[in-house]
């Protein structure tokens, strides 16, 4: 099974989280891996979520394939694994087809729970989980500042930043 578990740490506890956007994460479990990743070299921002249909999603984003795959091996990510997936083993290395040297990454990483249990499933009953990699393209605008962190927007060629003053016009 090809499976990009780069963020899967990042998701698997998201269940712990509750919805309300304003709240912080609660304590222990998910909040602690987020504080990992956060803390991880080369890891340049993390921000979580939740959409309209009820799946979660965590956007990280790291500076470098080399980052990424050390983030899939730290304690904190196997740890979440085997916390989602007990009885499964990923002895795959990660990223295989991804050339060195590239980066920044994205990670997204959406997760649906399940109301029944999964059989053989660990203690999460996941009804779906998507890992999707992406890296900035040229373009773009940012208005008043930009969804990517600034070490990751401040790096994108072509990409416009403009003010919120400016772009409200003068005030009356």
């Amino acid at each position: 099974m090809r499976v990009h578990t780069c963020a899967l740490a990042l998701v698997v506890l998201t269940s712990l989280a509750t919805p309300a956007a304003a709240q912080a994460p609660p304590a222990g479990g998910f909040g602690d891996l987020l504080k990992a990743a956060r803390a991880h070299p080369g890891c340049l921002g993390v921000e979580t979520g939740q959409m309209t249909n009820g799946r979660r999603v965590i956007f990280a984003w790291f500076e470098s394939k080399k980052s990424l795959v050390a983030w899939y091996h730290s304690d904190a990510h196997q740890k979440a694994v085997k916390t989602a997936f007990p009885d499964q083993t990923f002895d795959r290395e990660p990223l295989p087809d991804t050339p060195d040297g590239v980066g920044p990454i994205l990670a997204i990483v959406s997760l649906k729970i399940s109301d029944t249990p999964r059989p053989g499933g660990g203690s999460l009953s996941i009804a779906s989980i998507g890992i999707e990699l992406y890296t900035p393209v040229p373009g773009g605008v940012a208005v008043g500042g930009s969804f990517a962190p600034d070490a990751v927007a401040a790096g994108v060629r072509g990409l416009r930043h403009i003010s919120i003053e400016t772009a409200s016009g003068p005030s009356r």
